[in-house]
């Protein structure tokens, strides 16, 4: 395997989303990720559908490439005595047990340094791992609400909505993927390893962005409004003669292109600067998309490029996987899966590239992607690296 982390052995006792996809962002980067399961049922996740791709979930598609699998029952002595072999030789364990879980079955974080000093331990909770509610399972739709996300989300104050993926589990998955990579960073001076805590509270409120500062520092309180920016204007989506396009008009010099554009006056009362543009409000958006009407959004696309207004339209899932720029980043891989042939998947958001090739920029992401492993499939494999 290619990538920073080739070479790195990632133990993944994580099942749903948050663990997992932070065991696949190490394996993206070519560390060999075994992912240990529960002998005959596997991760929760390998039966959550629809849709199924024959027998296999599209939901644990989404987050087990470039793992392999081993089963084994935490609760039986060889299953605990392959989990230790494991630890021993691993550079980075995952877990997202509740708490107190990995306690009973024996591998306190003490033991867990015990068995190997080096090892950086990552653990995700809901909440966090102490405080008052540090005993809550975590759920992410509980979480995103929990944590301000969908008080922010929706067409307004009495309309909260849940982000449209699970966005609380996959924060915490790379702020925990962020956080091991760190961690085995310091582990080059210190030669120890450490633990890594983080938990769906708090990657979301992490992403809290100005809406934090908003009530930290200006003592005001964001609240759900649609599809408009709550500082900047006019920045959101707006009608037009066919649909709707979206337009980031983020500064005053694009405030004075765009209304060159469109016949507007930027100097016009109550609109002349931004502050002024966020307070007009509706009688903003009523003005421009009235100036778009007479265009359809293809035309109209093509008049904000010109004048250099930041713009796009609003694409479905398929029109995403068809475009041509979504395949250019790498966004797609294919692979062949054990069970049910060649597919497609999202592909890792990274490339990576080295400056000193003899032709000067040269590419250097992994691109030998493997598909999702079925159940167990490497037992033997894994066993055998482990005796030697």
């Amino acid at each position: 395997m290619s990538g920073p982390l080739a070479g790195y052995v990632v133990v993944d006792l994580t099942r749903a989303l948050a663990g997992p996809h932070a065991a696949m962002m190490l394996g993206d980067l070519g560390a060999r990720v075994i992912k240990v399961e529960q002998p005959g049922s596997g991760d929760d996740t390998r039966g959550w559908g629809p849709p199924f791709a024959g027998s296999e979930s599209t939901y644990f598609l989404s987050c087990n490439r470039n793992k392999q699998s081993i089963a084994l029952d935490l609760k039986d002595e060889d299953g605990r005595a392959t989990l230790e072999a494991l630890i021993r030789k691993a550079d980075v364990l995952l877990e997202n047990f509740r708490a107190g879980v990995l306690d009973r079955l024996g591998f306190t974080t003490a033991r867990l340094l015990e068995l190997n000093p080096r090892l950086v331990v990552l653990s995700i909770t809901g909440f966090g791992h102490d405080g008052p509610e540090a005993g809550r399972a975590g759920y992410d739709q509980i979480a995103q609400g929990e944590a301000g996300l969908m008080s922010l989300t929706g067409s307004g104050p009495d309309d909260p909505q849940r982000v449209g993926v699970p966005i609380g589990d996959l924060l915490a998955g790379m702020y925990g993927a962020y956080g091991v990579v760190s961690a085995l960073l310091e582990r080059e001076r210190t030669g120890r390893g450490q633990v890594v805590r983080t938990s769906l509270l708090a990657g979301i409120v992490g992403v809290h962005a100005f809406q934090g500062t908003r009530w930290t520092v200006a003592g005001e309180v964001g609240r759900a409004q649609g599809n408009h920016h709550p500082s900047i204007a006019p920045y959101g989506l707006f009608r037009c003669g066919d649909g709707h396009v979206q337009i980031a008009v983020g500064s005053e010099g694009l405030w004075q292109r765009f209304c060159a554009e469109f016949g507007l006056d930027p100097r016009e009362p109550g609109l002349a600067t931004n502050a002024e543009r966020v307070a007009a409000g509706r009688r903003l958006v009523e003005l421009i998309e009235a100036a778009f009407a007479p265009f359809g959004a293809d035309e109209l696309l093509r008049r904000l490029a010109a004048a250099g207004v930041p713009a796009g339209r609003v694409r479905s899932l398929d029109e995403v996987y068809d475009w041509p720029q979504t395949r250019s980043q790498g966004l797609l891989i294919d692979v062949e899966h054990a069970a049910i042939g060649g597919i497609t998947l999202p592909g890792p958001p990274l490339r990576f590239f080295d400056q000193a090739g003899p032709d000067g920029e040269v590419e250097t992401t992994r691109t030998d992607h493997a598909a999702p492993p079925v159940l167990n499939a490497d037992e033997e494999e894994i066993r055998s690296w482990l005796a030697g």
